[in-house]
């Protein structure tokens, strides 16, 4: 079911999407060749418990056993913290869920390590900007369809690819709620947008095919070739008059 925000909830969207961004604002500095992603995750999750006072959602959520996820080059999403170690020129995904008031906020970006090849620099900049038009879309009585099409469109014009198996939600007190917001379709198609509604957009962008691989873990989906992937996430809520991004970092906060 689709859930339309009051504006008390609406309210406490705000801050635990905040919360969540503050995480990604925190981390950046630590992201550097040697560090793990382990190292990572504590950090993140010692910011979340012990400054931030909130809950990370992703700790045991239908099994997985860190707080954020960390998806390294090649891994599309679900990365999990590990002991292995980043070096220079790797491209890094970290996402983080955290609840606070009983409502979650959810964002991920990219980080590069070290000095990156610019061919991994341009695939990270074409899956944010990719995300950023569909958002720019985003407004009441509009399909989700169109969120879609302005994504995909915008990737296979540079010649990159759109993973298809996974596709942002709906969100507030359910992590992942109604509706299914996919990063590829056609104009018209879908649900209509209504004020009050929040869901992420967070398409992931492949250097080659779109097609992907779920390892036995469970959880890390990898590219079947082997080549590049990206993903940029932010939470979203359909205003009157078109979209807020709850998810905004220091820098992009007015």
């Amino acid at each position: 079911m689709v859930t339309i925000k009051t504006a008390d909830e609406q309210k406490k969207m705000r801050v635990a999407c905040r919360l969540a961004a503050d995480v990604l604002d925190m981390i950046g500095e630590h992201v550097l060749p040697g560090v793990t992603t382990e190292e990572l995750d504590r950090i993140c999750h010692d910011y979340i418990v012990n400054v931030q006072q909130a809950i990370p959602a992703n700790v045991n959520y239908r099994g997985f056993p860190k707080t954020i996820c960390a998806s390294v080059n090649h891994v599309v999403c679900h990365g999990i913290p590990s002991d292995k170690h980043l070096r220079a020129g790797d491209i890094l995904n970290i996402d983080v869920t955290v609840i606070r008031d009983g409502f979650h906020g959810d964002t991920s970006r990219m980080y590069l390590v070290g000095k990156p090849p610019a061919h991994a620099q341009h695939l990270s900049e074409t899956c944010h900007e990719a995300m950023w038009r569909g958002i720019e879309v985003v407004q009441p009585g509009i399909h989700l369809g169109d969120i879609g099409h302005a994504i995909q469109s915008f990737v296979e014009e540079r010649h990159f690819s759109v993973v298809r198996e996974y596709c942002g939600h709906g969100i507030g007190r359910v992590y992942h709620e109604d509706p299914q917001v996919l990063h590829y379709g056609e104009p018209g198609t879908g649900i209509a947008l209504k004020t009050g509604m929040t869901f992420t957009i967070e398409p992931m962008v492949n250097a080659g095919r779109r097609h992907v691989r779920l390892l036995p873990d469970g959880w890390t989906v990898i590219t079947k070739d082997h080549s590049l992937s990206a993903q940029w996430e932010h939470t979203v809520l359909v205003t009157d008059t078109g979209f807020e991004v709850l998810t905004l970092g220091s820098r992009g906060r007015n």
